[in-house]
């Protein structure tokens, strides 16, 4: 049996990078052990395959929670069956960057709450830190477990069609996305069972056990309390938190369930109080603590900045964070690597615009067809503008906006992002990629999950990935 017709209608996006081919219609080595085993299965057991992949998802209960649609709130991960496929050299370059970058990062978040000899040596305005919405003041010269900032970070990547590897943005809050890319993973299994081990495919079911081990590492006591903090069930990414929590053996807990007591957190248990060592949250600094951030917020936990600054609780990642994954900060990223390990970076910037710099603003609003304008402090897809699709009406609403504050907003040119071939109505047709590989560090050096979670815009032509905007995620594997 042949199934060479999949790969005949294989349309090519024209000067885009497709991960499946080269630019003949040559298969890229990597691809090779897959497409020999989708030649020799029919459509009809690849829909099969297709099917229960849906079912799969369906009952282990892997949604996400879109705010702004009609249709209902949770809904289903779409899922591709075609995994993407990165080759050990290629995945040794990614690491090697993001451990470069997540170093440099740290060691800006330090400064900025410290001495700031950034600031100091003219690299970086001081306005620009002062403004940001994302600096805690609070942290003002709080001292941090082993200097670690930044325990868990999610670094968004895409691939342009010079077929380099570049940074979309970094991810350094509470990234969220591991556990789609560990139950993508047992789905593949599931459905490919002798494909993985043949194709020498790298494990990412370590994660939680590194994790786990990590937020260990934070503490001096042998068996320390670790706590899963979030927000509830209405948080978009609560079925993540569940899942780690549940695969690291810790409990999950709600504001209301920890208290502060003379500066020590506490959880509340049928045997009255325990005390809290570590706490993993998945709250947005704003709401951690009603004393000193939003006055309103029930998910967080009165006193617990103070606990955390005396060194009663570690929290991860630490707050202000956020400061470093600002994207008007994002475009300092090479300078800082530069003047923190003086190397040059291995992994690029996208080119940005500061709309804050009245010449750059001028640039972008002449140029707006082929730009990107996002806000600096945006997260999930919501409040672009994409010049390419907008219509006119729409991109002079949008800079009458812009122009109120300018300064919080950057542009980007609009990239080709790479093509992976995905199975769609029986058909293998490219779609658009990104890849957020999945870093953890701690008192022993950075440590990545050899995958991470590769998103795909399932519209066709569209460049936009995330799941809130009708995206989805296909299985990464990493060759030895």
């Amino acid at each position: 049996m042949n199934n060479n017709h999949l790969f005949s209608s294989y349309d090519k996006l024209p000067s885009t990078w497709d991960e499946m081919y080269c630019d003949s219609k040559k298969f890229r080595a990597q691809y090779e052990g897959f497409i020999e085993y989708l030649k020799n299965t029919s459509p009809e057991k690849l829909t099969k395959k297709e099917d229960l992949s849906k079912q799969l998802f369906m009952s282990q209960g892997v949604t996400f929670t879109v705010y702004n649609d009609n249709e209902g709130i949770e809904k289903i991960f779409p899922f591709d069956i075609v995994p993407r496929i990165i080759t050990a050299p290629e995945w040794d370059k990614i690491e090697k960057g993001i451990k470069q970058r997540l170093k440099a990062l740290n060691l800006f978040i330090k400064d900025i709450y410290n001495e700031q000899f950034i600031i100091k040596d003219g690299i970086i305005p001081a306005d620009l830190i002062y403004s940001c919405p994302n600096f805690l003041r609070e942290m003002k010269g709080v001292k941090v477990p082993y200097d670690v900032y930044v325990h868990i970070s999610g670094v968004d990547l895409i691939r342009n069609n010079d077929g380099e590897f570049y940074v979309l943005e970094d991810n350094l809050r509470t990234p969220s996305g591991v556990s789609y890319m560990l139950e993508n993973r047992e789905i593949s299994k599931r459905l490919f069972p002798g494909v993985l081990p043949k194709s020498h495919v790298r494990s990412v079911s370590n994660y939680p056990n590194l994790l786990y081990k990590k937020l260990k590492e934070l503490s001096d006591l042998p068996n320390p309390n670790i706590v899963l903090l979030t927000p509830g069930i209405y948080n978009s990414a609560y079925y993540e938190h569940t899942t780690l929590a549940r695969l690291m053996g810790i409990e999950l807990v709600e504001g209301t369930d920890l208290v502060v007591k003379n500066h020590f957190v506490y959880m509340k248990t049928t045997n009255g109080l325990k005390q809290v060592d570590i706490i993993y949250r998945r709250v947005d600094d704003d709401y951690l603590d009603p004393l000193e951030f939003n006055a309103k917020s029930v998910l967080g936990v009165a006193g617990i900045m103070a606990a955390y600054r005396k060194g009663n609780v570690n929290i991860v990642n630490a707050p202000g964070t956020g400061i470093a994954d600002d994207k008007a900060i994002y475009i300092y990223v090479p300078d800082m690597i530069k003047y923190y390990l003086n190397e040059e970076p291995l992994l690029k910037n996208i080119d940005t615009y500061q709309l804050g710099k009245p010449d750059e603003l001028e640039y972008v609003t002449k140029n707006i067809r082929d730009m990107v304008i996002k806000k600096t402090d945006g997260s999930g897809g919501y409040g672009m503008l994409m010049g390419h699709e907008a219509s006119d009406e729409e991109i002079k609403d949008y800079l009458d906006n812009v122009k109120k504050k300018p300064a919080n907003f950057i542009a980007q040119p609009i990239l080709r992002l790479s093509t992976a071939p995905c199975y769609i109505n029986g058909q293998l047709s490219p779609r658009c990629i990104d890849l957020r590989p999945f870093a953890l560090a701690g008192k022993d050096g950075i440590d990545i999950c050899p995958g991470g979670l590769t998103r795909v815009a399932l519209k066709k032509g569209s460049l936009v990935v995330n799941s809130s905007q009708g995206g989805g995620s296909k299985d990464t594997w990493v060759l030895e």
